[in-house]
């Protein structure tokens, strides 16, 4: 459950030389969120998770944690749970010792530790397989274990930094689900770095976008998807249509359109390709467009369209309906509901 703030980061920012990797990023984490950071290579959101984790200093901000300040405690002081995109599982230890590792360091009895690990072992499904090196294991028996061992000793917050890159689709698959049900079972502070949009839409309850070293944007999934803050983000996050929108007649592409927004505050519309469809007789919007290409996607078609101002379109078109789908060269009008048009 999603509770009061537990994490503070007050314009923070990291230099590596005149290099800024990371300029005045401001957000807070509450307890129990599951928090990912999302963007392109290079944008600043692993720097980020490094940061908050104390493993580097950052040049210039404050981090709080549960109101104290910890901008300045390492990493050890800070006490969270961290896993890396290699898994960093130890090779000569057995799956019950990687475990067990963190819960020595903290010099818990060997009763203890025991019945922590048979707990952990139970809770990402590894049973029979304590005994077994990493060696032994599959790439996601593997990412199991590097989850129990940073959640073994019970950490307020769990870091994980791109833990399913190195996994093909089914098994990156099966790994968020368990990473779903982990976090609403234990209800552990989650911050997940990733480059997969859908991944970071599956897992989260909120997403923070990142380009160029600074915070684009932070909200709940349906939120950041549905009403992006700027361009880059409704690019950056699925597939897009944006329009140049003439201001003397709210219209679009030469063509006047009754759209729901002061045409005077602003220079293009986007629509997200599947609120898009071809129109019919009645519909309020009609864009004249043409076909030039169209790709056999399974139970959807994608139509590649070219408006007469010669801007492009994409639109999802659903196969084996009565509808046919188009061929390139047809000439047609699109529509879509005006509550799905966003101002950009």
């Amino acid at each position: 459950m999603v509770d009061a703030a537990q994490i503070e980061a007050r314009s923070i920012g990291k230099k590596y030389g005149n290099f800024s990797a990371l300029r005045d990023v401001s957000l807070t984490i509450s307890q129990g969120e599951f928090l990912s950071l999302l963007g392109p290579s290079g944008s600043g959101k692993t720097t980020f998770l490094t940061l908050l984790g104390g493993y580097d200093a950052s040049t210039s901000g404050q981090f709080l944690f549960e109101g104290q300040d910890m901008t300045k405690w390492p990493a050890k002081q800070r006490g969270f749970g961290m896993v890396f995109q290699g898994f960093a599982l130890f090779p000569h230890l057995t799956v019950a010792e990687n475990i067990a590792f963190p819960l020595k360091v903290q010099k818990r009895s060997k009763a203890a530790i025991a019945d922590r690990v048979a707990q952990m072992v139970e809770m990402v499904g590894l049973s029979g397989h304590e005994g077994k090196k990493p060696r032994a294991l599959s790439g996601g028996q593997q990412q199991r274990v590097a989850l129990a061992r940073a959640l073994a000793y019970e950490p307020k917050v769990l870091l994980l930094d791109e833990p399913f890159s190195a996994l093909d689709k089914n098994l990156r698959g099966q790994m968020q689900e368990e990473l779903r049900r982990l976090h609403r079972d234990l209800g552990t502070t989650f911050v997940f770095v990733t480059h997969d949009q859908e991944e970071a839409l599956a897992l989260s309850t909120h997403i923070a976008i990142f380009n160029h070293g600074e915070l684009q944007q932070i909200d709940t999934p349906d939120a950041v998807y549905e009403r992006p803050s700027n361009r880059f983000t409704a690019e950056f996050l699925g597939d897009i249509n944006i329009l140049s929108v003439d201001a003397s007649d709210h219209g679009i592409a030469g063509t006047p359109l009754d759209l729901p927004m002061n045409a005077a505050s602003f220079r293009h519309v986007a629509i997200r390709p599947e609120h898009m469809r071809l129109a019919g007789v009645g519909d309020a919007i009609q864009l004249p467009a043409t076909v030039r290409d169209r790709v056999y996607l399974g139970a959807t078609s994608r139509l590649l369209l070219e408006t007469q101002a010669g801007e492009e379109l994409m639109i999802y078109h659903a196969n084996g309906t009565s509808l046919p789908v188009p061929d390139p060269g047809t000439q047609l009008h699109v529509t879509w509901a005006k509550q799905d048009s966003f101002a950009l």
